[in-house]
């Protein structure tokens, strides 16, 4: 579906020869003397980079539909990871290099809305914060109460971070899904 530059909207997914891309920023230029001209910010959705593109107005580009499909993670399957659309109730496997840092946080059981282009899996939507067990780390020794003091814990799904001296092994903990770090006890 072909988009005007002078209808570009943050957030908007567009598919451009470099790749696909979304649109970080943009800026409507009107010189005194010239043409009128959109200066973009777009990042590529596969390898993140950010690149700064400038188009003329009222110039065409291709807009690409992404598609959120709410989804349960069932369980890992080897390497792969096995969704159900909760609409359909279809079945799908996931490479983990597909959900990028995303595979950190998910348990089973846990709902996501996986954004999909055609077949493509190109990005993965994830709450503010997750509640995950610690399963391993070393225990809080009493009297050991320095301000600020973190050791590091690893949690069920194999992620590694930094938690204060009184979370022991068992414990369930939140951790914030945009960061990696730990927030509270749950």
């Amino acid at each position: 579906m072909a988009i005007s530059t002078n209808d570009l909207k943050n957030g908007m997914t567009l598919d451009l020869p470099e790749g696909l891309c979304s649109v970080v920023e943009f800026q409507h230029v009107k010189p005194g003397k010239g043409g009128a001209f959109v200066r973009t910010k777009l990042k590529n959705l596969r390898t993140g980079a950010v690149v700064e593109r400038t188009y003329r107005a009222d110039e065409k580009l291709e807009q690409a539909i992404i598609e959120k499909r709410e989804m349960q993670f069932l369980y890992r399957d080897g390497a792969d990871y096995v969704f159900m659309d909760n609409s359909s109730y279809e079945q799908l496997q996931v490479p983990r290099t597909a959900l990028g840092d995303a595979a950190n946080f998910l348990k089973e059981g846990d709902a996501v809305y996986l954004q999909m282009y055609g077949t493509e899996i190109v990005g993965v939507d994830l709450p503010a914060a997750v509640e995950l067990s610690v399963a391993e780390t070393e225990p809080g020794i009493q009297g050991d109460r320095v301000s600020g003091a973190r050791k590091p814990a690893t949690l069920e799904t194999g992620l590694v971070v930094q938690v204060p001296l009184f979370v022991n092994p068992g414990e369930t903990i939140r951790v914030d899904t945009r960061s990696g770090e730990y927030l509270t006890r749950a």
